[in-house]
């Protein structure tokens, strides 16, 4: 079952990345200086890219424990 730690450890990998990425975004959008109507909307759609994120991460890690329990 290593591969299912390989796999999960690159999930993982993946999830973290996106979750990088939405702080950026948030930086970023906090840095333009937008009114609050458009800080406000810009923020809703990270939010649900920052769970997408969350899940991918904790499913990966998920696998990496799989496969050491089935290893």
């Amino acid at each position: 079952m290593e591969w299912l730690v390989w796999a999960g450890a690159g999930v993982t990998l993946l999830g973290l990345a996106g979750l990088v990425w939405c702080i950026l975004r948030v930086a970023g959008a906090r840095r333009a200086g937008l009114s609050d109507a458009e800080l406000r909307a810009r923020l809703q759609r990270v939010v649900a890219l920052n769970l997408g994120a969350l899940l991918l991460s904790a499913l990966g890690l998920v696998m990496v424990v799989a496969g050491i329990a089935l290893g």
